[in-house]
């Protein structure tokens, strides 16, 4: 039988972060493709699109008015996921149907005023300043609930549904499935090995360098030894940081460009 190569043989992959295996065919990739196939948009974006409803000075659905802002601008969304006030769900002992209810806000971060702007385009400077709105935000909301996360949905297959540079910031009163899981596990590889899995995974990755898409003074962007999805990549810290509101001002402004650099990368496929 002939030597395993994880090139060219299907094997699996674990994921310490999940606990769970990943199936890689690598031989897969020599297929024929005749599937659909992405054009790049050619179209150019105004500054300001008077129709926009995130631009400065225009009007939103719900009739309130943008004021004409300069850097980010941040306010809860209008048809928001979650909402502060929903009332407490009928307790039930049903093993099968059970539901529990969820209470939280969810708000929209414009990343600038410019209008044909994406998150690359932005000066590093520019985006310090989506860094700590992150942080603000993050601050803000962690006072109220146990977990906060700040996201960008890029394109209309992610379901963004506005061009205009924007993100978003949720608060949840729950832990979600994946963020617990990970966390449970991370606190029990602590508890083995003595030692941070990110912080060791990151030590493994500078050695090997073979899946470095971006590296900084501070961050590292790789594709993961597990990754599950096209163009999956994991940005860590080289340092020890619990959360982001953390991070130093060196760690701040080099995350932006490590951002910078990274979503450049994703904006040039």
């Amino acid at each position: 039988m002939t030597q395993f190569n994880p090139v060219d043989h299907p094997h699996r992959r674990f994921n310490p972060l999940t606990g769970q295996w990943i199936l890689v065919s690598p031989h897969r990739a020599k297929r024929p493709w005749q599937g659909a196939q992405e054009t790049p948009s050619s179209e150019t974006l105004p500054q300001h699109d008077p129709d926009c409803f995130l631009c400065p000075g225009n009007t939103r659905v719900t009739g309130d008015i943008n004021p004409d802002y300069k850097g980010t601008f941040v306010f809860t969304n209008d048809f928001a996921a979650l909402m502060t006030d929903t009332p407490d769900a009928p307790q039930s002992d049903d093993p099968l149907l059970r539901c529990e209810s969820a209470r939280g806000t969810s708000r929209v971060i414009c990343f600038s005023p410019d209008h044909s702007k994406t998150l690359p385009e932005l000066s590093v400077e520019a985006l310090t300043e989506v860094v700590k709105t992150w942080q603000e935000q993050t601050a803000e909301l962690g006072q109220t609930y146990p977990w906060v996360q700040v996201f960008e949905n890029k394109g209309a297959a992610m379901g963004c549904s506005n061009p205009h540079p924007h993100g978003q910031v949720w608060a949840n009163s729950f832990m979600p499935n994946e963020v617990e899981r990970e966390d449970r596990l991370q606190k029990a590889y602590y508890a083995e090995q003595q030692s941070s899995m990110l912080l060791d995974y990151v030590q493994r990755e500078l050695a090997d360098g073979s899946r470095t898409v971006v590296e900084t003074e501070h961050w590292l962007a790789v594709v993961p030894y597990w990754a599950a999805w096209p163009f999956e990549t994991l940005l860590l810290p080289k340092a020890h940081v619990l959360r982001l509101t953390d991070l130093s001002d060196a760690q701040r402004s080099d995350l932006a460009l490590a951002l910078k650099r990274l979503t450049s990368r994703y904006d040039n496929l």
